[in-house]
């Protein structure tokens, strides 16, 4: 009998050249679909992923699954799988699902956290996990700036020019910047992601806090539907999968 897995991932992006297989790529997915098959003793693929995290991008809890014959209990499975995986992708869960289950379109919400380290001098240790900004940032602003943002919008103008989504339109159900000593934490949750959405929100949000983007240009930029008007796009190192809600 096929059963379906669900599996929930941890990983740190920068030993992996995004999760999608990509041909000559050192990719998540190809990473452990190579463990899963050397443990199972049979070809396996990944049916379905929450997300396609980019290139140094992490996630603390992406979701997958995949179908097998095997009858492999689920916790050896994990242990299985944690015994022959680097130390940069740990499986988190493994569990047995209905068949129907699919980790993509079964997602209802996703939550991404984005890190700035925001302090004059630089701070190795957190290097590839959040965006050096140097100059002191005008936090009250950013959130003017980002209850424009919140509820359902046309995010066209925070998509990147070569995304292939068949509708721009998403909802943002909650957007939130909090700070721990020299860190900023910002979170986003909503019903799905446009390719670069999150990094082009944080880039457009740092250039509100450096006083380039006026906190309430950013709902005409918003309406406006064009890519030019956002800030940067933020560097990946800085953005993690936190959570998805099913």
């Amino acid at each position: 009998m096929t059963r379906n897995i669900k599996l929930v991932l941890e990983y740190d992006g920068a030993a992996f050249y995004g999760f999608q297989r990509q041909p000559r790529h050192h990719t998540v997915q190809e990473t452990l679909e190579k463990a899963l098959s050397q443990l199972l003793n049979a070809p396996v693929r990944i049916h379905a992923a929450s997300g396609r995290t980019d290139t140094g991008v992490h996630a603390m809890h992406q979701v997958v699954n995949f179908k097998t014959v095997s009858p492999l209990a689920t916790h050896t499975l994990q242990r299985g799988l944690n015994a022959l995986l680097p130390k940069t992708l740990a499986v988190r869960t493994a569990e047995e699902v209905e068949a129907s289950f699919h980790a993509r379109y079964d997602a209802r919400f996703k939550v991404y956290e984005y890190r700035i380290w925001n302090d004059a001098v630089r701070s190795p240790l957190r290097a590839g996990h959040a965006w050096h900004v140097s100059q002191k940032l005008d936090r009250k602003a950013m959130r003017q700036a980002m209850a424009a943002l919140k509820g359902r919008h046309d995010f066209r103008s925070f998509c990147a020019a070569h995304g292939s989504a068949k509708t721009t339109v998403r909802t943002i159900r909650r957007l939130s910047l909090r700070r721990q000593d020299a860190m900023l934490f910002f979170r986003v949750e909503a019903d799905g992601f446009l390719y670069h959405m999150v990094r082009n929100i944080v880039g457009t949000l740092v250039e509100v806090g450096r006083g380039k983007i006026r906190p309430e240009d950013v709902r005409k930029i918003l309406r406006a539907c064009d890519r030019k008007q956002v800030g940067p796009t933020a560097p990946p190192g800085g953005l993690t999968l936190a959570s998805v809600t099913y």
